[in-house]
């Protein structure tokens, strides 16, 4: 089977999957209990009446037998067509907005986890039963086991509370609302957001790098025994080379795998850390929807997030062979 073959293969597969992850969210949205059209109309405000509650219906699809609802709800969602949220209008407008803000966030949050995970990581096992060794896996195992809100809060109140050298929460200063007080120098942009951006990406990171730095260290520590790595350095290659052109290449792929679905996984946003500095992103808003048993979000939320995984899985999967010359497609 030749690289051609193995890719329409699995187009093939995304595609089946792709129709599962849509069969199984209408299930799941359709057999939840309770009636979100009732929960919608009670925060309506103004008389309701027989009319008015067919006409909402009507709106949002409820009005067509299961199958028929079924079909449009596919189609909706091949084509993009995300309707409109029940509280806050269209959802392909309201997602650019969130989505391009949750993409600074964890876009910036996870290239520097990932980056200083596996080089900490390297570090361990290059230093294992050492100090480092002791004091960096010892650091991983507690910021990944608390909880992350528990952490955002005492950061929030370190650095915001006690310190005041960062806000709280908000996208940009807030002199910035004021009409024609928005910044016209790139930099002065830039600075902004990333004064505000601050306290969460340091949250994240402080939770999730300690994963990356234990998975790092297993997958090194793994192979630091093998017989090319000894005669790697029976050759008089530096340890710098061994590590970095021998070991950590061939130990890369469970990396590899880790590093596409956390990309991916950036589409969801972090719901929890978003919640705490009461930021504006993915995150957020699925935690907001899920109060408001907002159905039409929430399922367009889980569709673009599983399409972000399941191409994620793809490209690592081809990736493996760019990286790993054992691995061959035929």
């Amino acid at each position: 089977m030749g690289l051609k073959t193995f890719i329409a293969k699995r187009i093939v597969y995304m595609l089946i999957l792709l129709w599962l992850v849509l069969t199984v969210n209408f299930i799941i949205f359709n057999l939840m209990p309770g009636d979100p059209i009732m929960q919608y109309i009670s925060r309506l405000s103004g008389k309701m009446d027989e009319a008015r509650l067919e006409q909402i219906k009507k709106h949002f699809g409820l009005d067509k037998p299961l199958h028929e609802r079924y079909y449009v709800y596919t189609l909706n969602l091949l084509t993009w067509n995300f309707g409109d949220s029940y509280y806050s209008g269209s959802i392909t407008v309201t997602m650019k907005d969130k989505l391009s803000r949750t993409l600074e966030l964890m876009g910036l949050a996870t290239i520097i986890t990932i980056l200083l995970g596996i080089l900490l990581g390297m570090v361990t096992a290059y230093k294992r039963g050492g100090a480092t060794d002791t004091a960096l896996v010892t650091g991983s195992l507690l910021t990944y086991s608390v909880p992350i809100f528990w952490l955002g809060w005492i950061v929030l109140y370190i650095f915001a509370v006690q310190l005041k050298w960062f806000p709280a929460c908000g996208l940009y200063p807030n002199s910035w609302a004021i009409p024609g007080n928005w910044p016209t120098n790139i930099f002065e942009y830039i600075f902004g957001r990333l004064y505000h951006l601050f306290l969460p990406t340091v949250t994240l990171i402080l939770f999730s790098v300690g994963g990356w730095i234990l998975l790092t260290r297993a997958c090194v520590l793994e192979n630091m025994t093998e017989d090319y790595v000894v005669t790697a350095r029976a050759k008089g290659l530096t340890e710098r080379t061994v590590l970095l052109k021998h070991v950590l290449k061939n130990a890369s792929l469970p990396i590899i795998t880790s590093v596409a679905l956390s990309f991916a996984f950036m589409i969801g946003g972090a719901i929890i850390t978003e919640t705490v500095f009461s930021y504006e992103g993915m995150g957020r808003w699925t935690w907001l929807a899920i109060g408001q048993t907002d159905i039409p979000v929430l399922s367009a939320i889980f569709y673009v997030s599983a399409i972000a995984v399941i191409l994620a899985n793809f490209i690592a999967d081809l990736l493996y062979g760019v990286i790993d010359p054992r691995i061959r497609y035929g």
